[in-house]
């Protein structure tokens, strides 16, 4: 997605360790126009898939994911990373290790919230290792729901999970996808 590839090389920051600073239009600051142009393009690839319900992990994904959302006329539902005061019942889990802090967590959905009727689709900013993903996969399943496809803001293809994924049968779409970042230069596939 050409818009998006833009606002990458124009406002993005490469920082030590292959992390991809997007701050300013995705993660802190939301470019509305973008996150717009975004939700469209996932419509437009997922329409014919008989999406129920739209899924991913607080916090970075929840605004693209309610757009998404709200072009299949659906609910979207988060992953919280940790059980709070207000969560109260039966819920399912699965363990999800953050790269970017450095820590383990298991994270939630109240079985309220998603039933084996549903049809989801996985909604994430990042895709690098793959974790936040399959913990999403695992939770559907455990839900008996049917995952149909998973959509990713940016990929960082050169760390490999999104290929696993594909090898796998799941229906990836990433909306642009990272081959390096060496020299602090982004270069896509």
């Amino acid at each position: 997605m050409e818009s998006l590839k833009k606002a990458i090389l124009e406002k993005g920051k490469v920082l030590p360790g292959n992390v991809l600073k997007v701050g300013a239009f995705l993660n802190n600051q939301l470019d509305v126009k973008i996150l717009g142009e975004m939700a469209d393009e996932i419509f437009a690839y997922f329409k014919d898939k008989n999406v129920t319900k739209i899924a991913t992990i607080e916090a970075s994904g929840i605004a693209l994911a309610i757009l998404v959302a709200e072009r299949f006329g659906v609910n979207a539902v988060f992953a919280k990373k940790s059980k709070t005061a207000n969560v109260d019942g039966d819920f399912y889990m699965s363990e999800c290790f953050s790269y970017t802090h450095k820590v383990n967590n298991n994270i939630i959905i109240g079985k309220e919230y998603l039933s084996s009727s549903d049809r989801v689709l996985v909604v994430d900013d990042f895709l690098a290792h793959g974790q936040a993903v399959y913990a999403l996969k695992n939770i559907v399943e455990q839900a008996g729901a049917t995952l149909v496809g998973v959509t990713i803001a940016i990929e960082k293809g050169f760390q490999g999970a999104g290929d696993k994924m594909r090898s796998e049968g799941i229906d990836l779409y990433s909306l642009a996808i990272i081959d390096s970042m060496d020299d602090c230069k982004v270069v896509f596939r």
